[in-house]
């Protein structure tokens, strides 16, 4: 009897397939932040947003002292000055003045901006997870819409913020500010903060993206455990990078939602290059600068507390949908 089988009736299809010595097949970390509902995603920035903003608001208050010109106390870019200058007037309070008013923006702006990111992203880069100019335009369409949604409390937080500032509260300063300057004031700066949230978000998303990618890359077989390490290494660094590149038109934008407030300077035009023109003036090239220290160690951090937060939320509701899933199926 023969013992070898005729070659027609073997099955090379279930024969295993030999490999190059040095073939890597790509490691793709388990989606489970992918199938969320839209709401899910609002959710989820929301808490982000809010964490990360409460968590660094008293850098962001030095950082306000610092960028704002004309006849407020703060005259000098030196960090240290500044702290002392809010601790003298104001004590530590004065480092959480206008909190509230972040409290009420944060929320629905991150709400915004992450749904639309992931939005865009999903439409954009048709199904390529690599894809960095789809996380670019996404970043730049999410902060387009966030902005319109957080400007006015933005204007009214940084009022606050201001030492001596002539407002009691939020409220307060919502009525005067309509009364005295009408509702047009609120959106003073949102050309601006557009012109410099664009070109952040791009940068901040593709870094991110990018360098979460390479982490990932570095160390595949414990991606999913150390996710939260890997989310905040890369938040960090897109938060850094493009709080450094976007500095001076955040100057400009503290200039104008700061006007006629604490003898700051009042803008007729209210233009960008009169803007900047002015502080060229009185504070030099440098003046576009300042401010950039607790700008970058505000956004450092915050964008890891953000991205832990916002993915950490994400695949609670994964994992929540999950569980709803397979309670259905049973």
């Amino acid at each position: 009897m023969a013992t070898d089988a005729s070659p027609k009736f073997q099955k090379p299809d279930l024969l295993p397939v030999p490999q190059p010595p040095d073939f890597h097949p790509e490691v793709i970390v388990s989606p489970v932040h992918d199938g969320l509902h839209f709401w899910q995603f609002m959710v989820a920035g929301s808490i982000a947003g809010s964490v990360e903003h409460m968590a660094m608001f008293p850098v962001d208050t030095i950082k306000t002292r610092m960028q704002a010109l004309g006849a407020c106390p703060i005259k000098s870019v030196s960090l240290r000055q500044a702290i002392g200058s809010i601790l003298q007037v104001d004590g530590a309070a004065g480092f959480y003045r206008g909190i509230g008013a972040m409290g009420l923006g944060a929320g629905p702006a991150h709400a915004v901006y992450f749904s639309v990111y992931e939005f865009c992203k999903k439409t954009f880069s048709g199904g390529n997870p690599n894809n960095s100019a789809a996380h670019a335009v996404s970043g730049v369409f999410a902060t387009v819409a966030s902005d319109a949604v957080f400007t006015p409390m933005d204007v009214v937080k940084q009022r606050l913020q201001l030492s001596s500032s002539p407002y009691k509260g939020i409220w307060d300063c919502v009525t005067r500010v309509l009364r005295e300057e009408g509702f047009g004031a609120f959106y003073a700066s949102y050309r601006t903060t557009v012109l410099m949230n664009a070109p952040f978000t791009a940068v901040h998303f593709t870094t991110y993206e990018a360098v979460k990618r390479g982490l990932t890359e570095i160390s595949p077989e414990s991606a999913n455990d150390e996710r939260l390490v890997v989310h905040a290494t890369a938040g960090a660094a897109a938060g850094a990078l493009a709080a450094a590149v976007t500095t001076p038109l955040d100057v400009v934008k503290t200039q104008l939602q700061c006007q006629g407030v604490c003898g700051c300077d009042r803008f007729v035009s209210g233009s960008i290059r009169d803007v900047i023109r002015t502080i060229v003036e009185k504070d030099g090239y440098r003046g576009l600068m300042r401010g950039w220290m607790p700008r970058m160690l505000f956004h450092a951090p915050a964008a890891a507390i953000c991205w832990s937060t916002y993915e950490a939320a994400k695949s609670f509701f994964q994992e929540l949908n999950s569980g709803h899933k397979s309670s259905t199926v049973t």
